[in-house]
C-alpha cells in the first residue's frame, strides 16, 4: 500500500499540493508516477485535495488536520483503511512527483527482505551520492550510515564535517517505509529533542534505538519546496 500525506497549508508555497505540473495537479502526479507498482492513496487533511484527487480517479481519505507530520497522517489512514499487520505502507511526500518507481522498487525489496529476517521493527529509506555544494544546502537533508545499512544520523548541516579531506556526502531521499505495525509503533513514541531541533521526523527512531534501513538508489528527483523548485523541477524534467 502506498499513501501520500498531502496537507494544504505550506508555509514557502502555499497549496503547493495543487500546483498544476503538465495539466495535473502535483499530488495527482505524484500517485500517478507509482500507481502501477500498489494500491494507491491520498491521506488529505482538507477537502479540495479530495475533490481534486476524486476528479482524477486517485482514491483519497480526509484525515486530522492536527497531525504533527506526514507520517502521523499515513497512520491514522492506514488505521482507516484497516489493512493488515505485515502489510507494507510506503509513505511518499505529495511533493515528489518525480520519484523514480525504480527507486520505490528497491525499498520495497528491501523492506520484504527485511520482514523475512524477522526483524521485529521495520522501517526502511533511500539516500543518494550528492556533491558538496548540494551537501552544504540545508534544504537537503543527509545521511550517515554504518556497516549494516542503516542511518546512524540525519542533519540539514553537512554531515560528515570533512576534516580530513575525501568526505563523500548522502542525501536522504524522503520516502519511507514500514510494515503497518512498525508504523503504528513509531507513531507511538515519544517526540525527540532533535527531531524538534532539526525538524526531521525519522530522527525519533534513532533517538529511540530504532534500526532505519538505508538503500542507496540512483536519483534526480527531488522534493518541491518552492516555487522555484517546481520551475527548475519543470525545466529538468520537460513539463510545462
Amino acid at each position: 500500500m502506498i499513501i501520500i500525506p498531502a496537507r494544504l497549508a505550506s508555509t514557502r508555497f502555499p497549496q503547493k499540493v495543487l500546483a498544476d505540473i503538465g495539466g495535473l495537479p502535483m499530488v495527482v502526479r505524484t500517485a500517478r508516477q507509482v500507481a502501477h507498482l500498489d494500491d494507491v492513496v491520498v491521506a488529505a487533511d482538507d477537502e479540495s485535495i479530495i475533490d481534486v484527487c476524486k476528479a482524477h480517479g486517485v482514491k483519497a481519505m480526509l484525515t486530522s488536520t492536527t497531525h504533527k507530520s506526514g507520517t502521523d497522517r499515513i497512520n491514522e489512514c492506514a488505521q482507516l483503511l484497516d489493512i493488515p499487520d505485515d502489510e507494507l505502507v510506503i509513505n511518499i511526500q505529495a511533493d515528489e512527483p518525480f520519484i523514480e518507481p525504480e527507486v520505490l522498487t528497491l525499498l520495497i525489496d528491501r523492506l520484504n527482505a527485511l520482514k523475512a529476517e524477522g526483524r521485529p521493527f521495520v522501517m526502511g529509506s533511500c539516500y543518494n551520492a550528492v556533491n558538496a555544494e548540494a551537501a552544504d544546502d540545508p534544504n537537503l537533508v543527509k545521511v550517515v550510515v554504518n556497516a549494516k545499512h542503516d542511518a546512524i544520523y540525519f542533519s540539514r548541516s553537512m554531515i560528515p564535517y570533512n576534516r580530513g579531506g575525501g568526505a563523500t556526502y548522502f542525501g536522504h531521499i524522503g520516502i519511507y517505509g514500514f510494515t503497518k505495525r512498525s508504523l503504528h509503533a513509531f507513531c507511538a513514541l515519544d517526540d525527540a529533542p532533535i527531531e524538534d531541533i532539526e525538524k526531521l521526523e525519522q530522527l525519533r527512531a534513532v533517538h529511540h534505538g530504532l534500526p532505519i534501513s538505508m538503500v542507496k538508489v540512483a536519483s534526480t528527483g527531488f522534493g518541491i519546496d518552492t516555487p522555484e523548485d517546481l520551475e527548475r523541477a519543470k525545466e529538468i524534467f520537460g513539463v510545462q
